[in-house]
């Protein structure tokens, strides 16, 4: 994409801070620059930068970030991150708050890793299995654990671990509808996730919806 094709206002496109150490972590030549600068750079340079468009206003987003709020989390472990829709907004509404982000995806975590490199270091990619995590007990604050339960096929064996290595909290959202996704399956309903959830050893459960999703706040 050439520069004069760029939008003008590259901040309500993209996480720019994010983006820009990824093209740090990517390409070693990169020149200092504004954040701006550095995306333009790697927008010219071949890299593909749509992970870092903007999700923050994502109903479901927007409902996970406001839990959070409210519960202060001391540090968080997001489970399967992916591509970042949610872990991008929450380092961006967090800007002090150390994340562990996990993924099985080797080449995920290594695009992660390019972010961390780039000058992000407060966040931390590690290639997991949910299943099993590998970490201590009560390791983590607060556990994410967002639109990746329904893709398992144990989920109840992944919930248990997110159980155990969270101190407080782990926040769950599933779909609520089905869809024609065929990675996905499980459709929970707030029964059949609430069963689940207390079977995995969670102490109580709350919930909140938005538009084709369940969001469950779940007490360790």
């Amino acid at each position: 994409m050439s520069a004069d094709k760029l939008p003008t206002d590259l901040s309500r496109r993209f996480y720019l801070a994010f983006a820009a150490a990824f093209v740090r972590g990517k390409l070693p030549g990169a020149p200092d620059g504004t954040p701006e600068e550095l995306v333009e750079f790697g927008l010219n340079g071949g890299l593909r930068l749509h992970r870092f468009k903007r999700t923050a206003d994502l109903p479901r987003v927007r409902n996970v970030l406001g839990i959070l709020r409210s519960l202060g989390p001391e540090s968080v472990l997001d489970l399967g991150s992916g591509r970042g829709v949610f872990l991008w907004p929450l380092l961006d509404a967090f800007p002090g708050l150390p994340v562990l982000a996990t993924d099985r995806s080797a080449d995920g975590i290594a695009n992660l890793q390019a972010v961390a490199a780039g000058g992000i270091t407060r966040l931390s990619p590690l290639v997991a299995d949910v299943h099993r995590l590998g970490l201590a007990d009560a390791s983590v604050d607060v556990v994410t654990f967002l639109e990746v339960l329904e893709h398992l096929a144990q989920p109840a064996v992944a919930l248990g671990e997110a159980l155990r290595v969270a101190r407080r909290f782990v926040v769950l959202s599933v779909p609520s509808k089905d869809d024609d996704n065929p990675e996905h399956l499980h459709r929970f309903t707030r029964d059949s996730l609430e069963r689940l959830v207390l079977a995995a050893g969670a102490a109580r459960v709350s919930f909140d919806g938005v538009l084709n999703h369940l969001i469950a706040l779940v007490r360790v």
